[in-house]
């Protein structure tokens, strides 16, 4: 069964601002972006402990500030489910609630639904009895709703996420039937004006929600080659390919942390030859998914190992890491 939710939380850790301007526009304008934006993974937790529903997804909280000057709280809920589900209003209203009670920060509630039923839009909660009422009604986008083609050339990054999110579902039973969605989506990074660095996040992150048959990877891995040849820069050097095959081969399916450690650290081997036995428990030390992932692109595209130490040493001085959700 595809893993839909750890793909989209990967992606919007990684393009949040591009995130908001996708599916929230008007909100994106409200944001003073220059100051910046924090994610309060550890606050959303605690949270998603105290209601603890036995789901996994793709829920993200982030601190933002408008242009006014006021902080405000975004709780964003990716639902990928392929049913209607009767308690999502419910969850909603009560994930919104419990943040406010407890951190006593305004809170904003958003879902993009990613199912495949049209006529499920869930966007409001309300309840009552006796005069008292309680309500919550909270901004929603379908992904069915979007038209594809329009997407072909659109540069920013969550036009390939809808299009590949889209394109696996379409797969179903058959992923052997998605060779061509996967190829014509792949190519078309190239053309979208788009920096090689997200060109290669982007094709992990396809490579993450479309996984193909051995068969079919192979042939898209030939038609990349053919594709190098004809671009003055290619799409995805022997390196980085190496790099996303492993990290799907060392565990990332299971969302296995060890798999992901051990995959950095066979890439960094492979590109400098000889790992620091400190940066091999820096590495190790790395139980978030969300960090291994972003340690993951920076070993294979690092420029030098110094460049990766460097980058492993912001992450060690920044924000205490939150506990892995996963495990």
């Amino acid at each position: 069964m595809t893993d839909y939710d750890s793909p989209w939380k990967e992606a919007i850790s990684l393009y949040f601002p591009e995130f908001m301007r996708f599916f929230f526009p008007n909100i994106a304008t409200d944001i003073d972006w220059s100051r910046g934006f924090q994610f309060l993974d550890t606050e959303l937790q605690k949270i998603k402990r105290e209601t603890e529903t036995g789901r996994r997804e793709a829920d993200k909280l982030v601190q933002v500030w408008q242009h006014n000057g006021q902080e405000t709280w975004v709780l964003l809920h990716i639902e990928v489910q392929s049913q209607p589900q009767s308690e999502f209003a419910e969850r909603m209203y009560i994930y919104n609630s419990r943040l406010f009670d407890t951190y006593r920060r305004q809170v904003v509630s958003l879902a993009v639904l990613a199912d495949e039923r049209s006529s499920w839009r869930p966007h409001r909660y309300k309840r009552k009895l006796w005069g008292c009422k309680s309500s919550l009604n909270f901004p929603i986008v379908k992904l069915l709703d979007y038209n594809i083609s329009e997407l072909e050339s659109d540069p920013n990054p969550f036009a390939a996420i809808v299009q590949a999110h889209r394109a696996a579902q379409a797969m179903g039973e058959n992923p052997e039937n998605g060779y061509p969605n996967k190829l014509r989506l792949v190519k078309s990074l190239y053309e979208r004006g788009l920096s090689r660095q997200d060109i290669v996040e982007l094709f992990r992150l396809i490579d993450w929600l479309m996984e193909l048959p051995e068969p079919e990877e192979r042939r898209l891995w030939a038609e990349m080659e053919t594709l190098e040849k004809e671009k003055v820069m290619p799409y995805i050097t022997s390196v980085e390919r190496f790099g996303i095959e492993k990290g799907r081969e060392e565990g990332r399916e299971e969302g296995r942390a060890e798999g992901q450690q051990e995959a950095i650290l066979r890439i960094l081997a492979v590109r400098f030859v000889e790992v620091p036995a400190e940066l091999k428990e820096q590495v190790r030390a790395r139980a978030n998914l969300e960090v291994l992932a972003e340690l993951l692109t920076q070993a294979v595209t690092a420029e030098s190992l110094p460049s990766f130490q460097t980058v492993v040493d912001e992450m060690a001085t920044s924000a205490q890491e939150p506990d892995n959700p996963e495990e």
